[in-house]
């Protein structure tokens, strides 16, 4: 059973789109996860820069600005 040059290079780019497919889908998941478990910026740090433009700001205004960037995440 021999298989012609044609199949052979159907089988390989048939197996890296599989495997580029399932790679991303892998890396995917696991940076959701990462960046859900050390978000990029926390509640002190948006305190800081509003501290820094010259703000003070309320606790409903910094629990606003989290919950949007978490439904932005989501």
């Amino acid at each position: 059973m021999t298989i012609e040059i044609w199949q052979f290079i159907l089988i390989i780019l048939l197996v890296i789109v599989a495997t580029a497919i399932v790679t991303f889908i892998v890396v995917r998941k696991l940076f959701k996860r990462a960046l859900k478990k050390n978000p990029p910026i926390n509640e002190q740090m948006i305190r800081q820069m509003m501290a820094q433009m010259g703000r003070t700001p309320s606790e409903k205004q910094v629990r606003a600005i989290m919950r949007s960037m978490n439904e932005d995440n989501n």
